[in-house]
């Protein structure tokens, strides 16, 4: 495979840094700290990494950039998303979206071709640099917008889209696609659209197989390149069910998750291998998939996923999990 996200130099783990900790999501990450993980990610040969204005409205953006501008420009695949402008205001609360400590900006939605030329100009100017190599459509999705979707869904296809091939061809931004956790969506813009990259969080994971049937062979039958977020699934397949409160998409999980996660594990145990590792390993067995983002708050998160990537598991352990029922059929496995 020729990788658009390229893997980690040295090691070959196709592992990216995503920026969502980075803007304080849940809890805040000091300067400090956010430098010194964007620093160990690079010099562990990290070389793709995504942010977004909603992470912590903007604050990742200007940490991230602060961190890679001394880096070789050519050297590094950032991605960044429109959707969002922000508007500065000395009143806006301090706690957002799951976000704390943020950047004084108000948040609004804006998918028309003025938002995202906007949008793409405020994102290279928090991040320090002249062009990003991909620019995601966020979360233009019916669970995020509610009735107003389907009128969400056409501008994205009639102004955003576009907005972003011209902006494409100025040389502000290289490839272009949606950054969504939402399959459907993703399978009406590519019924009237193309686009060059995808970053899917949650839907393809060891738990949630619902890209599996359709969309990720549509995107390695239409040359989609794609980067998989939350592949925890926000922290059930990281902790566990066995401390307490486990979460599935940013809410306490529903029994059947943690029935299932709890199967695995079991498995898990039968051949000594870690549930982070599985969770890791089991999406990039997807011939679409190139890379995995991850959303480490800490040095040490990041080094421990490196580890995880590189546990040895049997065959035999996918092999278990098949026979259960865990994972599908025509999921292919390391």
């Amino acid at each position: 495979m020729t990788f658009f996200f390229p893997p980690c130099a040295g090691s070959g783990l196709r592992l990216g840094l995503g920026g969502a900790p980075l803007g304080n999501l849940f809890e805040a990450v000091s300067d400090d700290e956010a430098r010194q993980l964007v620093d160990a990610a690079w010099h562990s040969g990290c070389r793709s990494f995504d942010t977004a204005p909603h992470y912590g409205h903007g604050l990742s953006e200007h940490r991230l950039g602060a961190a890679l501008r001394g880096q070789p420009r050519g050297g590094f695949v950032l991605s960044s998303k429109v959707g969002r402008l922000l508007t500065p205001d000395a009143a806006a609360a301090r706690a957002q979206h799951g976000y704390v400590d943020i950047l004084p900006f108000r948040q609004a939605w804006d998918f028309s071709t003025a938002g995202t030329r906007r949008s793409v100009e405020d994102s290279l100017q928090r991040l320090g640099l002249a062009r990003f190599d991909v620019a995601y459509v966020h979360d233009p999705d019916a669970a995020t917008h509610g009735t107003n979707a389907p009128k969400v869904l056409r501008q994205v296809l009639d102004e955003t889209l576009p907005a972003l091939r011209q902006l494409q061809e100025e040389g502000l931004v290289g490839a272009i696609g949606l950054g969504t956790n939402d399959v459907n969506v993703v399978r009406q813009v590519l019924a009237e659209a193309a686009l060059d990259a995808l970053m899917l969080a949650g839907r393809y994971s060891l738990l949630d197989h619902s890209a599996l049937a359709e969309l990720l062979p549509q995107c390695t039958a239409r040359g989609v390149r794609v980067a998989l977020g939350g592949v925890f699934n926000s922290g059930i397949l990281a902790t566990g069910t066995r401390g307490g409160s486990a979460t599935f998409n940013y809410a306490p999980a529903a029994r059947e998750w943690v029935e299932r996660t709890a199967r695995i594990e079991s498995v898990c145990d039968v051949f000594g291998v870690p549930l982070r590792a599985a969770a890791l390993q089991f999406p990039l067995a997807h011939p679409a998939v190139e890379i995995v983002m991850l959303g480490a708050r800490k040095v040490a998160e990041w080094e421990d996923a490196q580890a995880m990537l590189r546990h040895p598991i049997a065959p035999e352990f996918w092999a278990a999990l098949r026979a259960q029922g865990l994972i599908p059929d025509a999921a292919p496995t390391p």
